[in-house]
């Protein structure tokens, strides 16, 4: 089990409703990583997840769904490639989102590094059997190998650099890539969005703006928003509970989201789960 070893205290502003958060990331001796918002314990974990559809949206489904908390998946990223599996967050504000920072996983774990680390994550829990999970033009499938998880992430998106394309993770080479990889959206988009109630956090330091025939800021590397969708799925699929980059697993993902993420996420757990 493998945790902080001290507090970190941070404050910032959600991405789809701007609500300022000010929360306390805490050590654990309890295996899990758990969000205490209100009277609620609210445990990250497939089974609590509410909404996927701007965001991944857990809520303490034993207790009513009363409280919830959006936008977990940059931070849940974030203890996976750390190998943190221990950790109790403590909201101290009214807000019900992860704060966005710059759109990445960056802060968090450069925060997790400054707090340093105790303790040792579990061995390497290996997928014993290929795991395909299919719906329309979306494919995830994830095949045993011998070494260390890589993730090869097909994108198909109206935009020139976006289509029909192809990036990788591998752990050896650059995992800061995908670390420091962005959120994004269509720039056309978010006045609409905005509208509707969503989006609202969103600023030209946090988020990609995919124009036409660019962007809205310079890229951190080549075909960056691609790489975000690496980062999603490994926040995503560390809902498990078992962390995706120790299963040793090729894993091949074609046009998918949050939502499918989290419909493969399910799959996952069971199969990792026979036999114990």
């Amino acid at each position: 089990m493998k945790t902080l070893k001290s507090n970190i205290k941070l404050s910032g502003a959600g991405l789809m409703f701007a609500a300022p958060v000010e929360l306390e990331i805490k050590p654990s001796n309890e295996k899990g990583i758990r969000f205490h918002i209100n009277n609620s314990i609210i445990e990250a974990c497939v089974e609590n997840v509410v909404s996927t559809e701007h965001c991944v949206v857990l809520a303490d489904i034993k207790n009513g769904a009363q409280n919830k908390i959006a936008l977990v998946e940059h931070f849940m990223a974030a203890c996976a490639i750390c190998e943190i599996d221990a950790l109790d967050v403590y909201f101290s504000s009214v807000g019900f989102e992860m704060p966005i920072f710059d759109g990445s996983a960056k802060i968090w774990v450069e925060e997790f590094e400054k707090a340093g680390f105790v303790g040792e994550s579990d061995e390497v829990k290996k997928l014993n059997e290929t795991v395909t999970f299919q719906k329309n033009h979306s494919s995830i499938v994830l095949i045993p190998q011998e070494e260390k998880t890589t993730i090869t992430y097909s994108v198909n998106f109206n935009h020139p650099d976006l289509n029909n394309r192809w990036v990788n993770l591998n752990q050896d080479s650059n995992i800061n890539e995908i670390i420091e990889a962005r959120t994004f959206g269509y720039l056309k988009d978010l006045e609409r969005f905005q509208a509707a109630g969503y989006s609202k956090g969103v600023t030209i330091d946090n988020t990609v703006g995919l124009t036409d025939d660019g962007y809205t800021v310079p890229l951190r590397s080549q075909y960056e928003p691609a790489k975000h969708k690496i980062l999603d799925i490994i926040g995503d699929l560390y809902l498990t509970g078992f962390n995706p980059l120790k299963i040793n697993a090729n894993i091949l993902v074609k046009e998918a989201g949050h939502a499918f993420h989290y419909e493969c996420a399910k799959t996952l757990k069971a199969t990792l789960n026979k036999g114990e």
